[in-house]
């Protein structure tokens, strides 16, 4: 017992060190987005006075195209948020070498994501939290089951940091990554995180990437518009996802391009968005923040602004993200929900249904309803913006929103986003079974209420070839299980395996289950 726990502090240090780490890099990866940021949004003002000015403008788009596909066409697992390879990290389906993912994935996103597309680095900051977690335990030679809690911790401590958010970074990860709430993985997680926010907070001076105070209970009275725009969001969030996967299709018939230069596409079109409307380009922090001025003009042009804006970054953001250029779709989710809940409100508000001064309740109610909708993870959605706007007195409406635009979006047959772009990616490496290491590693299942599992005895169960079930974690404690012992929801299963079979029984269990993991 007592070397058992002298390994757990020693890997809860390492969590920390890799959280120290991650608010390092991503620090630094926040601080060069902005900088070159505001240097795009300076040649696009100066155009303004001078045509001169579009040559420097297209020429270093064009580079930023050329270098980040590049980097793609090198490391195709650079590109996209990086968010469905950290998951197959973690299933065992996907090893990569965390250097050259880590360097490529901060240059490449800092040259994008600066330029003013809508896209976000709330998921390149997970993957190089991840990278970087992969680094300390591949250099501290950690067993396969702490390099994957390391690895799980780095992502982590990179979401926090892009957020300024530790619990949402932590709680992402268990919830919408990992799938697993195993208190070692959330202690080292939630640790990391700390850590991380921590430095970007003080070191760099970062703030959270969203900062928005309201001060009015919404009343419950008017309960009724959470609903209506519950509805509305789940409705939107899956025509999203539905974009989403519809025009990953059709960049793969483009035949004039090859598929590491497809970025060059949303480049080009955001030359005249970027030009006429710089206020909304880039991930939409600038946007959201500006939301509270522009809702207190309450007119019909504002709504079809708004409504406007929304189309545009909804299409947009579609467009951008699927080239596949290194970037994330965090924040512009979070703008798309706020759009939304501010139209609707001066809606109500110009139909006299609604207070103007609740429009700003409806905003921030509206991003955790499109996250949670869009990204399946309304646990993070509520913790996320609770941590964003500093108050546990609205927890209730928050969730009645989430939860409603979750279920639209189940009714309506969606999947959750990651984990479908993870099963794609999955299919598309076409990976051939694995021989037998000789080595063993550790798998560890949760038994699921409503899983096939729960109230069966282990020796009932047909488990995958090679397998031993050895322990069984139960009410806080390890238990060796026999033939005999029945399973119960809310065990967690550990099994020992090859190491090189985990990807191939993770999936194998998890038809046993008959649960969807994703969402």
């Amino acid at each position: 017992m007592k070397r058992k726990n002298q390994q757990q502090i020693k890997l809860l240090f390492e969590a920390m060190l890799v959280g120290l780490f991650s608010g390092l890099v991503v620090g630094l990866f926040r601080f060069g987005i902005k900088e070159l940021s505001t240097l795009w949004l300076y040649l696009f003002h100066v155009a303004h006075s001078s045509a001169i000015w579009f040559i420097p403008i297209v020429l270093g788009l064009l580079l930023v195209g050329l270098i980040a596909g590049v980097f793609v066409k090198e490391y195709p697992h650079v590109g996209g948020s990086g968010i469905p390879e950290v998951k197959l990290q973690l299933a065992g389906n996907l090893t990569l070498k965390w250097w050259s993912t880590l360097w490529r994935k901060v240059i490449g996103g800092i040259l994008v994501i600066s330029t003013g597309l809508f896209l976000g680095p709330e998921g390149p900051s997970l993957q190089i939290g991840s990278t970087i977690g992969q680094g300390v335990g591949e250099m501290t030679k950690e067993k396969k089951t702490n390099a994957r809690v390391l690895l799980a911790t780095g992502a982590a401590s990179g979401l926090s940091a892009a957020f300024g958010a530790p619990l949402s970074g932590a709680l992402f990860v268990l919830e919408e990554v990992f799938h697993n709430f195993s208190p070692r993985v959330w202690l080292n997680a939630l640790a990391g995180a700390l850590v991380s926010d921590f430095v970007v907070s003080n070191l760099f001076g970062q703030r959270p990437a969203l900062s928005l105070t309201y001060h009015r209970t919404f009343p419950i009275k008017s309960y009724y518009h959470l609903l209506i725009l519950g509805l509305i969001l789940g409705l939107f969030g899956h025509l999203y996802k539905l974009g989403l996967f519809k025009t990953k299709k059709l960049y793969a018939k483009i035949n004039f391009l090859p598929s590491w230069l497809f970025g060059l596409i949303p480049l080009a079109l955001l030359i005249p968005i970027a030009y006429f409307l710089p206020l909304i380009t880039g991930p939409g922090n600038r946007l959201i923040l500006a939301l509270p001025k522009m809702i207190t003009a309450d007119s019909w042009k504002m709504i079809l602004v708004l409504l406007f804006f929304f189309l545009l970054r909804i299409i947009f953001s579609i467009v951008s993200y699927d080239s596949g250029l290194p970037s994330g779709i965090f924040l512009p989710v979070l703008t798309m929900g706020a759009l939304l809940g501010a139209s609707y409100g001066l809606i109500m508000v110009h139909l006299n249904l609604l207070p103007a001064n609740l429009v700003i309740n409806l905003v921030i109610f509206s991003m955790a309803g499109f996250f949670a909708a869009v990204i399946r993870a309304p646990f993070t959605a509520i913790v996320l913006i609770t941590e964003m706007v500093g108050s546990l007195l609205h927890l209730m409406p928050l969730a009645v929103v989430a939860i409603v635009a979750l279920l639209v979006d189940q009714f309506l047959g969606g999947e959750p986003i990651y984990g479908t772009l993870a099963r794609m990616m999955n299919k598309q490496t076409n990976v051939k079974p694995a021989k037998m290491s000789g080595k063993t590693d550790q798998l560890t299942i949760p038994v699921y209420e409503e899983g096939q599992l729960a109230g069966k005895k282990i020796a009932e169960i047909k488990w995958p070839e090679d397998t031993l079930i050895n322990a069984i974690y139960r009410d806080g404690k390890y238990m060796i299980p026999s033939g005999k012992t029945v399973m119960k929801a809310g065990d967690s299963l550990v099994m020992t395996l090859d190491a090189n079979r985990r990807g191939q029984v993770f999936s194998q269990v998890k038809k046993l289950q008959e649960v969807n993991y994703d969402g």
